[in-house]
């Protein structure tokens, strides 16, 4: 059978299909450098990840000049992934550690934690904020002109990190020694909530961030809207003695049963 091609297209791909094409040729060079450590900038990938703390701002403007240099937002890189990766196995490993949980107690908590927090959670995440951002901030809805999957999903990471760092590395120092925040006392709830509120002030910030740096993109202020209603869970936990760490770590224990 000869090839066919659309009457207005002179015998080139549709301009839907061309971005189609081209997405799956990055996702496929994307996955194919998982397997090539020598070709990932790991150096590049640590600079990111200092920066997130301290002024997330350069990371996403680094974003913005390789849209211009190669013509994509999302990463082309997997070396911050990987890190990030290795972060979760050893932060979840320490937590095993801090919960007296054997061998494979603690092999079970990281299967959940990466397949089912990170992963999981992070696929719906950044399939919603995607869903979104081209749904309602958009300044003119155009087949060419729209948030890539992949950007929403780096956007997720680079938010997840030092919520990460925060609360499944330096928080395992204080639940059972220095403040001792598993524990039922204002000091400690008072410490970890506090934790907790800093933690997710990150992921929001980092997260508004990445969508207000898409120029096509309008309304992201919206985005910063839930700072409200987490100063007032924060508030809330404080007067009515929640503890959110403790929760956590009960939870952890009750998913290796």
């Amino acid at each position: 059978m000869l090839p066919t091609t659309l009457p207005h297209s002179n015998g080139a791909l549709g301009s839907r299909d061309a971005a189609r094409h081209t997405a799956g040729a990055k996702r496929y060079k994307y996955l194919r450098r998982l397997l090539h450590f020598r070709q990932m900038d790991f150096e590049f990938a640590v600079w990111q990840m200092l920066y997130l703390f301290t002024s997330p701002q350069r990371v996403y403007r680094n974003f913005h000049y390789r849209k211009q240099t190669k013509d994509q937002w999302a990463r082309d890189d997997p070396a911050f992934l990987v890190l990030l990766s290795i972060w979760l196995c050893v932060s979840t490993t320490g937590f095993g550690l801090v919960l007296d949980m054997g061998v494979m107690e603690t092999l079970k908590l990281l299967l959940w934690v990466v397949f089912v927090d990170c992963i999981g959670v992070g696929l719906l995440i950044s399939t919603l904020m995607w869903f979104i951002s081209n749904k309602y901030l958009l300044k003119q809805p155009s087949r060419n002109l729209d948030v890539e999957w992949g950007y929403a999903f780096d956007v997720h990471l680079n938010a997840f990190y030092p919520l990460l760092v925060i609360l499944h590395f330096l928080q395992l120092f204080f639940i059972n020694h220095i403040v001792v925040i598993n524990a039922d006392w204002f000091v400690g709830y008072f410490v970890g909530n506090t934790m907790w509120l800093i933690a997710i002030s990150y992921y929001l910030y980092i997260t508004f961030l990445g969508y207000n740096v898409l120029p096509y993109l309008n309304y992201t202020v919206v985005l910063l809207y839930p700072f409200a209603v987490l100063g007032l869970i924060y508030i809330l936990s404080l007067t009515l003695g929640w503890n959110f760490t403790r929760g956590l770590c009960s939870f952890y224990k009750f998913r290796v049963q």
